[in-house]
């Protein structure tokens, strides 16, 4: 992260490479996990033997680090097992260098009903940010009900991750919203809440601190050469070009830190596009490193496989390889909640809520979209129908009727992936067409 520079993405046509199918060799680690990480006891009570902090212990030269720091109560009153605090959180304090913050909890299913806001010190000026909300409501990027990998022991509950930079102390508070949910007929709370007590926080509240580690040089040269080629013929009728794809290697992913071996499913249907929530606070020269942070805090904080998107797109309209199994393959990925399999998943990365995508990253997805959907036969102004595997919109098992370039909100109740990028999905359709010769 530190000294890391843009050259590490940013390299020009003429280093380009041809992107294989499969993953490369594995890229090199720039430093050994710190002794004090290592020897930190794993923090999670009740999961099984294997944690994820034994696994990241067990890596005696992976690039970055995280730090998993319990909360602490706030609030006066003294927290029981049976009562627990409605306010947590840490006091300032000064940490190890991180650029990404989170906040993971216990059960993947629980919710957290309330407010996170954190406060970091940025390194080399010493100045402290205002107070920053974390987005809370994350639990619809997941896997599939039923899957190894949700059901992996392993597996928790998180906020969104929060991209601060590079920082060297940080304060957080996490304090919980009251029960305003709906009574019955009868006028009483819906569950054994009392209307407008607190609501109470998820056990085992952590905060992760992400360092993504630095380039070693490593990823220099590793970009598709399909950037050479915007103009070249199509393989098939309605297949668009193939876009430019940063590869794993070209972002400099570990690829120690993921699980060995890839998930396919049948094919590539519809594209769900999504947005990280990770904020707008970055340059595209630090693209590489928030993308080894969201990898590293989606496998080692929330415990799944790999990365949880297919492909990530950046406000300059760079597209990068997400999950690892081939950019050309129907690779089984974990964002859209109940629809990944038949699907691939694209994370705008940034926060759309009220701020604008940029003309480019529309364009990225677009691109993006001609081509691989493309490859399987799918007009991006059409519709498809997919099954659910259970969401909070659409029990499982049923068949749903979706756009073939559909926004996260479509398959799952949630915001995602924020109002201002899902109400430009209409024009990167109709790109996406343009660029398939439709």
């Amino acid at each position: 992260m530190r000294g890391f520079l843009a050259s590490s993405i940013g390299v020009t046509c003429a280093a380009a490479l041809a992107l294989p199918l499969t993953p490369p060799a594995l890229a090199a680690t720039a430093r050994p996990v710190p002794a004090a990480e290592a020897a930190r006891p794993a923090p999670h009570a009740g999961t099984p033997a294997t944690t994820s902090s034994d696994r990241r212990a067990a890596e005696p030269s992976a690039a970055g680090s995280t730090q998993s720091l319990p909360l602490e109560p706030l609030t006066r009153d003294r927290a029981t097992p049976s009562a627990p605090a409605t306010e947590q959180g840490l006091p300032r304090r000064t940490v190890r260098p991180f650029s990404l913050v989170g906040v993971v909890w216990d059960d993947p299913d629980a919710e957290l009903h309330g407010r996170v806001q954190v406060r970091t010190r940025a390194t080399g000026t010493g100045t402290w940010s205002d107070w920053q909300d974390v987005e809370t409501h994350n639990a619809d990027h997941a896997a599939d009900p039923d899957t190894p990998e949700r059901a992996a022991g392993r597996v928790r509950g998180a906020t969104a991750p929060l991209w601060v930079g590079d920082s060297d102390g940080v304060e957080l508070r996490v304090r919980s919203e009251s029960d305003d949910r709906e009574t019955d007929s009868a006028g009483h709370p819906s569950d054994a809440h009392d209307p407008g007590a607190a609501l109470p926080l998820p056990s085992g509240l952590r905060l992760e601190l992400v360092d993504p580690g630095e380039d070693d040089g490593t990823a220099r040269g590793a970009l598709d050469a399909g950037e050479l080629t915007e103009g070249q013929l199509r393989a098939k009728p309605y297949v668009g070009p193939r876009p430019g794809i940063v590869t794993r290697r070209g972002w400099g992913a570990n690829e120690g830190l993921r699980e060995s071996g890839f998930k396919y499913t049948k094919k590539v249907k519809a594209a769900f596009v999504h947005h990280t929530a990770s904020g707008n606070n970055y340059s595209c020269s630090q693209v590489p490193s928030l993308i080894r942070s969201i990898y590293r805090y989606h496998v080692k904080s929330m415990g799944w496989r790999d990365i949880g998107y297919n492909f990530l797109i950046d406000k300059c309209g760079k597209i990068y390889e997400g999950r690892a199994g081939g950019v050309a393959k129907p690779v089984l990925g974990a964002h859209t909640l109940g629809f990944n399999s038949n699907s691939m998943g694209i994370a705008v990365l940034g926060s759309y809520g009220t701020k604008k995508p940029s003309k480019s990253a529309v364009k990225a997805v677009a691109r993006l979209t001609a081509w691989k959907l493309g490859l399987y036969g799918m007009n991006p102004k059409g519709k498809t129908t997919l099954k659910s595997a259970g969401s909070n919109l659409h029990r499982k098992g049923k068949k749903v009727r979706l756009n073939v370039i559909s926004g996260h909100r479509d398959g799952f109740k949630t915001e995602c992936p924020g109002r201002k990028l899902y109400g430009k999905l209409g024009s990167a359709r109709s790109k996406a067409a343009h660029y398939q010769g439709r």
